[in-house]
């Protein structure tokens, strides 16, 4: 089973396995570029917490 982002829904790079255990782990999503914080028990993700907006500047 493949992880997928909790912002866009997207696949992520990283795959579970039944028995994977997951906990305070910062996931990037390759698609919409954004780190979110995330457990993984008994393949149910929970979102920690997610990243405060932040400003683009150029």
């Amino acid at each position: 089973m493949w992880l997928h982002c909790p912002i866009c829904k997207n696949k992520t790079r990283i795959r579970l396995r039944k028995d994977t255990v997951l906990e305070n782990i910062p996931l990037f999503c390759p698609k919409c570029k954004q780190e979110t914080l995330i457990n993984v028990r008994q393949q149910n993700m929970s979102v920690v917490r997610e990243p405060d907006a932040q400003t683009q500047s150029r």
